[in-house]
């Protein structure tokens, strides 16, 4: 399940707890305009044993590498075995609008922190220039009984392959069932066949009021299938011809032209709804296809939703 859930963090104790009697084992939170991705996992390191903690995504650029690697190992000896930091370029928006940072060289901004990370957690003294930064005689004070998989969000091949060959596996995000079975066999590839991780985040929303949950889906798919990233992402997918006309609305300034580009096939295959039981067999048809790891995140397309009903429908147990 995606975190934070609805609600102030404080409160969140007990619903951790039912998450973990409901079968969920993992939670995984990201960092965009909201909570930041270390303290609702903190929190749930305390408050519920039985849960793994995961990020999806920190962004590379937005904390220096010595703050970033001390928040890793702090979360990781808080949680031991039970930790893994999810590392990824973000976006242009995140990473230049919102934090003022250059959003330059983005493979190879994740790529030397993956590098820094997995060096720092050795304990050894680093004095080292990467591509994108220079390190000059940090040590890691702390050292975890455990060291946290590393895993990269991708998108397209390069990151795939980083994800794969430096990485302990990969965060894929956005896209459908039956584009898993594209990006994991790369993943793998890069891997030289070794098994790595494959978290996927999953958007859902079970209900049957079709309608209302398409129409508000177009506003989501078109906030970030228009991010450049994203937009390069579906091209690659196969998706260009059915977008096209939704990037040349937006490019024009025309949103409400750019909504109703969208085809509703592509929301469905993007989003996950319906009844909870075609819910749960979508999110079945993810794991079939490669991934080993969900992050569901129920997203409010229907006003009428119940948001921990909705958990309760779509959890491992409610089956």
């Amino acid at each position: 399940m995606s975190v934070p859930l609805p609600g102030p963090l404080h409160s969140h104790a007990e619903k951790l707890s039912e998450l973990a009697d409901m079968g969920y084992t993992d939670i995984w939170s990201a960092e965009a305009d909201g909570a930041d991705a270390f303290t609702p996992l903190a929190l749930a390191a305390a408050w519920e044993p039985r849960l793994r903690l995961g990020t999806a995504i920190v962004p590379a650029y937005t904390r220096s590498p010595a703050c970033f690697v001390q928040s890793v190992a702090s979360l990781a000896d808080a949680a031991p075995g039970r930790f893994a930091i999810g590392i990824g370029s973000s976006s242009n928006v995140i990473v230049e609008r919102w934090n003022g940072v250059p959003f330059e060289e983005p493979y190879k901004k994740v790529r030397d922190v993956v590098r820094f990370i997995k060096d720092a957690l050795e304990g050894e003294k680093i004095k080292k220039s990467y591509d994108t930064f220079e390190i000059n005689g940090f040590r890691l004070a702390i050292q975890p009984e455990h060291k946290p998989p590393v895993l990269v969000a991708a998108l397209r091949e390069g990151m795939l392959r980083l994800a794969g060959r430096e990485g302990d596996g990969a965060i894929i995000n956005w896209l459908s069932a039956d584009d898993v079975a594209k990006v994991v066999p790369i993943v793998t590839d890069a891997a030289g066949g070794d098994d790595r991780e494959i978290v996927a985040r999953i958007f859902c929303c079970p209900s049957e009021n079709t309608e209302v949950v398409r129409a508000a889906a177009k506003f989501a798919i078109a906030a970030y299938l228009n991010v450049p990233v994203y937009a390069a992402f579906h091209d690659w997918l196969g998706r260009g011809e059915e977008l096209q006309g939704m990037w040349d609305a937006w490019k024009a300034g025309d949103r409400k032209a750019a909504l109703a580009e969208i085809p509703d096939s592509v929301v469905d295959e993007l989003i996950v709804h319906g009844s909870p039981e075609a819910c749960r067999a979508q999110i079945q048809s993810y794991f079939d296809n490669g991934v080993t790891t969900s992050s569901l995140s129920i997203l409010p397309l229907d006003p009428d939703l119940d948001h921990w009903q909705a958990v309760r429908d779509l959890a491992p147990n409610a089956g």
